[in-house]
């Protein structure tokens, strides 16, 4: 039995409202978990599973002492994390690679990739987030832009993304341009919504601070000071993608996010994110991170119908090629 003390104004939080962080801990390490006002119990289980609480539990009580805004979600987090690796430093983990406290919220990453993803838009000025739905990718990159943008590194963002079948077919739509685009820059919306506030975003759409557009409006354009987002860029051509790698101006950063399994390019069109990773493999400044169905971050099981898919996929494409 392991005994452990926690600084009592942490307690409440740490072991969250009716003890369910201590209860989560008991139903996936295996281990049980008695409390006592600020003390706990620790036995049973794996003695890695032990360690791992151990970890957990001490990590949390120094992030709390230290002003971090970790709850519930991050708890779980923290539990994934230390299961891909026992040995890693969470305090480290969360604060060196959170979104900087300027947002409306805190925001940290929630699994080994969201991590690295962060740390390479820190470091390079272009970076390329691929991988499937669910795992975090556009919505930080809008977290890290509007990081960029409160704390004046850049003077404006610029968020944009193929609209229709990356043609940009958006003449059948009704309303004015701004009507016709809306419905496919939505998570866009969406994501600087949650993260800034509706007023906030409101007001720096209007003040042309934040531009969500189309691609085709990057055409001609040198972006200056900006933090540049390419959203879905599986569905640009080779010609789209280079156009928007050829926009970045002095002092501007660019992440470009897609998901290389949901090509809507008509007939037999090669996707340009496919082959930009290509053409700019290796190149220094340019990094790329690739998440996977295990990275997925949203409802426990949309992770699992992105593992399903992935390996019916690949079933039927082997069995295409067998029948040739």
């Amino acid at each position: 039995m392991l005994k452990l003390k926690f600084n009592e104004a942490n307690a409440e939080k740490l072991f969250g409202t009716r003890d369910d962080n201590l209860r989560y801990l008991e139903d996936r390490l295996g281990v049980t978990v008695n409390a006592r006002g600020a003390e706990l119990a620790v036995q049973g289980g794996e003695e890695r599973s032990e360690r791992i609480t151990v970890r957990l539990l001490e990590a949390f009580d120094r992030l709390l002492s230290s002003g971090s805004g970790v709850g519930r979600e991050e708890f779980r987090t923290g539990v994934r994390i230390l299961e891909e690796d026992a040995e890693i430093d969470l305090v480290e983990f969360f604060l060196d690679a959170s979104i900087p406290p300027t947002l409306k919220r805190f925001i940290a990453p929630r699994n080994l990739n969201q991590r690295l993803f962060i740390r390479s838009v820190a470091a390079d000025d272009y970076v390329f987030a691929i991988g499937p739905a669910g795992t975090g990718k556009t919505y930080l990159a809008v977290a890290m832009a509007a990081a960029a943008l409160i704390d004046k590194q850049v003077r404006r963002l610029v968020l944009c993304r193929p609209a229709v079948e990356a043609g940009e077919r958006l003449g059948f739509l009704p309303g004015d341009l701004v009507e016709k685009i809306n419905p496919y820059l939505r998570p866009v919306y969406d994501a600087l919504y949650d993260i800034l506030g509706y007023d906030k975003t409101s007001k720096f759409i209007e003040r042309q601070v934040i531009e969500i557009a189309p691609l085709a409006f990057m055409r001609g354009r040198t972006l200056n000071d900006a933090f540049i987002i390419l959203d879905e860029a599986q569905n640009t051509t080779r010609e789209q993608m280079k156009m928007f790698l050829t926009r970045m101006g002095f002092h501007s950063k660019a992440v470009i996010t897609g998901d290389i399994t949901q090509i809507d390019l008509p007939g037999s069109q090669r996707s340009g994110l496919i082959e930009a990773l290509e053409i700019l493999d290796g190149v220094e400044g340019i990094s790329f991170v690739n998440f996977t169905f295990h990275d997925v971050v949203r409802h426990r099981l949309v992770q699992k119908v992105v593992d399903c898919y992935g390996r019916w996929e690949a079933a039927n494409a082997a069995r295409v090629e067998k029948d040739r």
